[in-house]
């Protein structure tokens, strides 16, 4: 295989090391998805043979351009990271993964094949069984929302809070909108998936409220 056969074959293979993690994280709906995390991989790649190839045609330092992929990484991490509210940080999850897609694209660049292919099905392994971990065993927090209408703003906040006093839980970011025919009360719990079906079961069952429906997790990480 010609060295430029050579370059092709690692290019294409931290396409498809990165591609495979961020289809992973694509159809989980994160914000790194697909595009995001095989550009990065095939760049850290692409980075690593340029740091080899110049630094050995020009007798520079062959790690000069590679060693500046990381504190990229950093400032691409540090953008998917999404402060949405007061107390709410979602996206670090997706900086760590971005952060160790470019070390495999690094690892390719290098001819490290087996060290790339290992960390990738760690990656996938974590980001898999963990995932199923958390569910089983309502382990997560997670941020959901709700609308409640009724007939005045503070009828509709005391029921509410009468509802969430049970189990020990706050409105967040509350925001209240009137209407010509009732008061819409939007609200947050953070609580784990059986906390959030407490939640809305106790609503439900409140005799002072016109509509009660449940928006959904906030964000997802």
């Amino acid at each position: 295989m010609s060295p430029i056969d050579a370059d092709i074959a690692r290019l294409l293979l931290a396409s498809l090391l990165g591609g495979l993690i961020g289809l992973d994280r694509e159809l989980k709906h994160r914000p790194a998805g697909l595009r995001t995390n095989l550009f990065i991989c095939l760049g850290a790649a692409m980075f690593t043979l340029l740091s080899d190839q110049l630094a050995g045609e020009h007798t520079g330092d062959h790690t000069r351009i590679a060693a500046q992929i990381i504190p990229g990484i950093g400032f691409i991490g540090a953008g998917s990271i999404i402060h949405a509210r007061a107390d709410l940080v979602t996206g670090i999850t997706s900086a760590a993964t971005l952060f160790v897609v470019a070390s495999i694209g690094m690892a390719v660049g290098a001819g490290r094949y087996v060290v790339a292919l290992a960390t990738t099905l760690v990656i996938l392994g974590v980001l898999s069984l963990f995932g199923f971990i958390e569910q089983s065993f309502d382990l997560k927090l997670t941020l959901h929302s709700y609308e409640v209408t009724g007939g005045s703003a503070e009828a509709v906040i005391a029921e509410a809070n009468e509802a969430l006093e049970p189990l020990h839980l706050i409105m967040q970011n509350v925001q209240v909108a009137p209407t010509p025919r009732h008061v819409r009360l939007h609200f947050e719990c953070e609580g784990t998936r059986t906390r959030q079906r407490q939640v809305l079961r106790m609503l439900e069952q409140c005799g002072g409220f016109d509509s009660v429906t449940a928006l959904g997790p906030v964000q997802v990480e």
